[in-house]
């Protein structure tokens, strides 16, 4: 909540500007192509960074398929996920599935407007196959999509929780790009009480495509994205834990 304050106090001049564009863009977005949208969306997440002392340390941006129709399956750590990957993102716009829970969660549910996202009940079976339906046909005509393979946050920081397979149901029927994302670090602007810098780390790897994955099975694909993020993910705690016994 501190850091959330503060982001709102660095930027007060622009705060109503930024929220009275963010809602009437959210409110009329026939009016205006997805990367209009989403360059907005970007302008409020950098300013917010910026007032926040939150640094987005970005790695892989190669991997990110040159042409749209791919999707994006990171790690989830809490609300700021979504935001994290928005900085990190050169020039690929893309919406979320997002459980159905944080729909009416204020400025969430204006940015969810603005990237056209879907919202899945996880309680309700033909809800969801509709959602998976509607997100791959999206994304076969060229829409890029992120979804959370774990269906929920981690409570235990860079600790990754399992990954369903029904997640990847909508790109195996696209046939499309999988890349996996790692976030490491992404629970803690809105996490923890400091108001301090903290770095999150935002780590595109490399993407499976369809003839890797074509012959597995959902829950294996989900099994090897995961594999695939915490190799990084320990990684990089090999590198921290390095430094300090440097010390």
């Amino acid at each position: 909540m501190k850091r959330i304050l503060m982001m709102v106090f660095r930027n007060i001049l622009l705060v109503p500007y930024m929220w009275c564009k963010l809602c009437y863009y959210a409110s009329h977005v026939e009016k205006y192509t997805e990367k209009q949208r989403y360059d907005m969306l970007k302008f409020i997440v950098k300013r917010a960074n910026r007032g926040g002392n939150v640094h987005i340390d970005v790695h892989g941006q190669d991997n990110i398929p040159k042409e749209d129709g791919f999707m994006f399956f990171p790690n989830h750590q809490g609300l700021y996920d979504v935001l994290a990957i928005v900085d990190a993102c050169p020039e690929h716009p893309f919406s979320v599935v997002a459980k159905q829970e944080v729909r009416n969660v204020q400025f969430l549910k204006q940015v969810f407007a603005c990237m056209k996202a879907f919202t899945i009940d996880r309680d309700d079976v033909r809800q969801s196959m509709k959602v998976i339906m509607a997100v791959s046909e999206e994304v076969k005509s060229g829409r890029n999509y992120l979804i959370f393979p774990e269906g929920t946050r981690s409570k235990n920081g860079n600790q990754v929780g399992e990954f369903k397979g029904g997640s990847f149901k909508a790109a195996t029927k696209a046939k499309c790009p999988i890349v996996p994302v790692a976030l490491i670090d992404s629970f803690k602007p809105f996490d923890t009480k400091t108001i301090s810098q903290v770095d999150v780390q935002v780590h595109f790897l490399k993407p499976m495509f369809y003839e890797e994955y074509k012959d597995m099975k959902t829950v294996e694909i989900a099994g090897e994205v995961k594999r695939r993020i915490e190799e990084v993910i320990k990684e990089n705690e090999r590198y921290e834990k390095s430094k300090y016994n440097a010390i």
